[in-house]
Formats: structure tokens, sequence, C-alpha cells
């Protein structure tokens, strides 16, 4: 195998149980790289229309890439993916910390998981070798102290991503965590119900194995001509923060009030002041510390993605509490993002009569009533209480679930909570909203504001950066296909997406080609920016190919109602902004040699060799 790899997959039957190690080849180490390519690639092959997400046959899969535990910088991290039991199509989340490079050492690229156990268990991988343990005794503990026993039985170097009560009740935005009290977390889409769905607690991995590189002084080289050896000192970096979040905020990208309005008088000031309180958090081989990780107390403490969904989206700016709502999630192991989703459609539809105070069994579900969104934010992650179930299960199937008018209130793209930055801000990330294959996300283009450096490397003009062009429709759909292509290509090497976005502690910016480089630097390939962009356009269309099997097409790319219809009003210059989706839909297709129904084409699919592929298109 070539420099980065260690060329073995851990396979693990739970139902036999069962443990195997099947070797990784170079020619599909080329092909999908790693991280969410290998990961399509095996979902593709071993799930159907029908595989339900929760079932045993649904894979469970832990992924690294070719740059994961190398001295590439902020490359420590690690992809979950599935079938989500939240949308029902593609899943994945991604992660930090420490975990992804200790697999590496631990021996593996990555590891699938089929079956269930027919009791709770824990994996506990290290230097090479894997064993399926018992798990009764941490099986309704949290996340933090599953971290500290497991740490304690197998290794106290050891890393260990788990699930807490949350993903053992199945609620359908449970979480992922590593690394306990610091709280890194592959978070979306539910995979944590999907772990729990296999009475799977944790995986444990600890090793001394680190992965060869092919050239690894070349590989010094190249990065000491962008990552200079020194950083900015906090307070500027903070400064940079406050300065660079305020005009994305003022641009009316904040959300407010489930997406209703356009501004929240006073939280910026307590949410710019927060978000760098503390030290910053440096993940495994990270020498920055990104604008939204500090610790306070041994703790990771606010971050954005999930102060605004629990916060300002629900009329909450009590900063203490939400600090222990954000606690709260990561402890019983839920996505923030949706639970804030949830809570605030359950607030709207409290608002609204079709929720009473003998549903919520007695919280008064109210905009800005921080005490009752702590309340249900513990009914759901503990509790059998009928309506937090019901917003366990995301807001899409509780909607259904309700009737009426529900559906109106609940915020999602195919079933994912849309994250904390309003589409209706900018054209462009209200088509990556649309067309991203998890669902609602903001990391799978960075459309809305591309730095000019990356879009020049990638084939764009340079005139994408500027706030003045944000509610532009020409070339919309160019731009979003080509950096989703990129980011995909980044979710496959794995490296953090801070990387691509010129926001390191140095305030320097990484040109596209040097990620392509450094790739060769490490495996010994002799790739170019334009292939490895290729192999980024061929795992999003194998992504999209899963779901279009599950049945998503046109119809499925779209926005909620409320963004397409609804004037917020309001300072901003995007308070009155309604996206065109579907002209940028057309061009989106068209562009991507997708039919117009959103479905790859034969054509497009042989091009990329995805042969397998291109007689499901119907």
């Amino acid at each position: 195998m070539p420099g980065g790899y260690t060329g073995k997959i851990l396979k693990i039957d739970l139902s036999a149980p069962d443990i195997a190690v099947e070797d990784l080849d170079e020619k599909t180490a080329r092909k999908y790289l790693g991280g969410e390519g290998l990961a399509a690639k095996i979902i593709w092959e071993t799930t159907s229309s029908t595989t339900s997400p929760l079932s045993p046959e649904n894979p469970l899969i832990f992924m690294t890439g070719p740059f994961t535990g190398t001295i590439v910088p902020a490359s420590s991290r690690y992809i979950v993916a599935a079938l989500s039991p939240l949308t029902n199509i593609w899943g994945v989340a991604r992660s930090g910390g420490n975990w992804g490079a200790y697999l590496k050492y631990a021996g593996f690229d990555g590891i699938v998981v089929t079956g269930k156990a027919r009791n709770p268990v824990y994996l506990w991988v290290n230097n090479g070798q894997a064993k399926i343990v018992d798990a009764g005794h941490v099986w309704g503990k949290d996340t933090w102290e599953t971290d500290r026993i497991l740490k304690k039985e197998t290794d106290p170097r050891a890393s260990v991503a788990c699930i807490g009560p949350a993903g053992e009740r199945l609620v359908k935005f449970a979480l992922v965590l590593n690394d306990g009290r610091d709280g890194r977390a592959a978070a979306r889409c539910g995979l944590g119900a999907v772990m729990g769905s296999k009475n799977l607690k944790a995986v444990v991995v600890s090793g001394g194995a680190r992965p060869g590189v092919y050239d690894e002084e070349g590989l010094k080289k190249s990065m000491l001509e962008t990552q200079p050896a020194g950083v900015l000192p906090n307070e500027v970096w903070q400064k940079r923060w406050r300065d660079h979040r305020q005009t994305q905020w003022n641009k009316g990208r904040l959300v407010v009030k489930n997406f209703l309005e356009d501004d929240f008088p006073g939280f910026l000031p307590k949410i710019a002041e927060a978000m760098v309180t503390g030290k910053p958090y440096y993940c495994f081989g990270c020498r920055y510390g990104c604008t939204e990780s500090h610790t306070i107390d041994g703790r990771r403490s606010k971050v954005y993605e999930s102060m605004v969904p629990l916060g300002a989206q629900c009329l909450i700016d009590d900063m203490e509490a939400l600090q222990e709502a954000y606690d709260l999630c990561n402890k019983y192991g839920m996505d923030s993002i949706s639970a804030g989703g949830a809570i605030a459609f359950g607030i709207e539809a409290f608002e609204k009569g079709l929720v009473t105070p003998a549903d919520t069994g007695g919280i008064a579900l109210k905009w800005g009533n921080a005490g009752g969104m702590l309340e249900m934010l513990r009914q759901i992650g503990e509790s059998d209480q009928r309506f937090a179930r019901l917003l366990g299960q995301g807001v899409r199937q509780a909607a259904e679930s309700m009737g009426g008018v529900a559906p109106e209130y609940a915020i999602h793209v195919k079933g994912l909570e849309l994250p904390a930055h309003d589409p209706r801000s900018s054209n462009a990330l209200a088509l990556e909203y649309a067309t991203a294959n998890r669902g609602a996300c903001h990391q799978a283009a960075n459309a809305n504001f591309p730095p000019n450096f990356m879009v020049r490397a990638i084939g764009l003009p340079e005139d994408q950066d500027n706030l003045e062009n944000r509610f532009r429709v020409d070339g919309r759909g160019e731009l979003v296909a080509r950096m989703q292509d990129f980011y995909q290509l980044l979710d496959a090497l794995v490296i953090c997406k801070v990387m691509s976005r010129g926001t390191n502690r140095a305030g320097q910016q990484i040109p596209a080609p040097y990620f392509a480089e450094w790739l060769n630097r490490v495996t010994g390939w002799d790739l170019s920016l334009a292939d490895a962009l290729k192999t980024g356009e061929r795992i999003f269309n194998l992504q999209r190919m899963i779901n279009v099997r599950r049945g998503m097409s046109r119809k499925d790319d779209i926005l909620p109602p409320r963004i397409m219809v609804h004037k917020r009003g309001g300072k901003s210059d995007a308070a009155n902004n309604l996206p065109p989706l579907g002209e940028m839909l057309t061009q989106y297709y068209s562009f991507r040699g997708w039919s117009e129904e959103g479905i790859p084409t034969p054509e497009k699919l042989e091009q990329l060799g995805l042969e397998q592929a291109a007689g499901t298109t119907g």
C-alpha cells in the first residue's frame, strides 16, 4: 500500500459475533481515497433501496483518510457513515479530536460494523488486535462517564468514541462523541442511533503504528510554505473572529425564532464575548485551534452551532443556560443543531395551540424560556414522555405524526434540520442546502462566501468572495457544484475544512493545489489537482446515487416553505430575499450532467468510473 494507509479495514459482525480483517487494495484507495469516499463505496455495495437504517444490515462505518495521523496539519479527523435513521438516505458525520489518528495508530484505516449484539458491548482495538467486550456496566451512562470508565479499563492514553443515553434510546439525532469532556462529536444524521440499534456502546482505540509517508521531507518543506512557525496572539485572533462573525450576522445570516425573524437584539454582543472565552482547544496535530473551540474548567465551551439553534432560534440569550444546554447535548449524545431545531419547532407548535402543557408534561414551551428548553432537552435525552419521544424523531417525522399545519413549522431539508446559518442570506447557500447529499448542510461547499484564492484554483472567477454578490443567480449552479466537489475531496482525505478557508490562527491561506501536492507526498502518487477534484466529483455522484436508489430526485432538492416564501423583514439587506431555487437547480443539474429530475445520467456515471451505478437511474 502507498504511504498514508495501513491497508487494513476491520470488519465486525456483532450478530455472529465475528471479527475479520479485510485488505484495502491500492486501486480502490486511488479511486475513493478514504473517509466519505470509501464509506460511500461500502454503503452502495452493501445496502439496497429497502435497507432499514436501524436494521442489523445497515453498516456503521468509521473511516479515516490518507492524511489522518500524518504530519499534515488538522488531519486527525474521521467520519462516521451509514444510512441515516433521521433522513432515510445517505448519512455522514465528521469529527476531530484524537480518535481518528488513534484508529490509524491502532493499525486500521477504518471499521465496518454490521449485525446486532445480543447484549451491550464495546470494541477494544489496540495495536492491530480487536475484541468485543461486555458493556453492560456502562450502558445507560452518559458519554463523559463512559469515556472515563473505559479508559480506566483499557488504556488511559486511548481515545473513546461512544454514545450516550440518547443513542441507546434511538433518538434519531443521537451523535457519536469522542474524547469525553473535550466533546468532539460526529453529530449529524443520527448515527448514534445506528450505533445504539446495534447494542454498540463504544469503540476504544489505541496503538503505536504511525502510518508511513512516502516523502516526509518534501511534505515538511511544502507545508512550511503555508504554515509559519508562529501563531497570532489569542487576543488578535479573537478580535478577527468577532469582526468576521458580526459582519456575517449583520448581513442576515443569524437564525432567529425558528427562521421567522431577522434579528435578536442584544444576542450578538453576548455570543461574540462568550465564543472566545476560555483557552483555545487543539485537536490532535493541530497548531491553530479553530474559531469555535475553547475549553473552560476542563470542558468544551459554547460553540456557534449550538448557541444559535438552542439560543437565538428559541429566543434565548442566557449564556449560562446555553452552556448547560451544550453540556447536556454532549453528555446525552445529541446533535445540538437538530435538538435546537426540534425544540424551536415544539415552541411554535405550542404557541399555535397544536401542543398543550398536558402533552409536554407541564413544560411551558415558550420563546425565551431557558428553563423549559433545558427541561425538554433532559426529557428527550432520558425520559419516555410522549411529546419528548416525538421530538426525538426529528422535526420532519414529528410534524408528519402531528399532521395538520405542523409541517409548516418543521424546518428541514430531506429530514435534516437546518444549521445555524439562514439560507436567505445567500442564494448560493440556499442552493447548497437544497442539494447537499445528507440534507441541509453548511459544510457541503462553503459556497456562501468562498475565498477568492480558493475559487481561482478550482476554475471560477474571483468575483465570488463579495458580500454584494450574495443575491446573484447566474453562475450559482457551477459555483456550488465545484465547491461541493472540492469539499468532498477534503472529506475523503480526511482534513479539517478550516484549512480550506484561510482562517487558521496564523492568518494563512492554503491554496487548493497544496492539498493535491500533500496527497502525492504522503502516498507517492502523481495526481494533479484536476485528478483530485474529479475524485471529489465521483464521490459526490455516488452518494447521490445512494439517495436516488432510495427514491430521491428533484422533488427532494427543496427548501422549507418558510425559506421559499417568508420574508423576514428587519434591518439586514437579506431580510426580504427569497432564493430563486428553481432557476438555480436547473443551472446546477445542467453543469453536473444530471437529468432535469436531478438524476446523474448513465453517461456521467460512466465518465466517473461508476458503471456499477449507471443501470439504476431508471
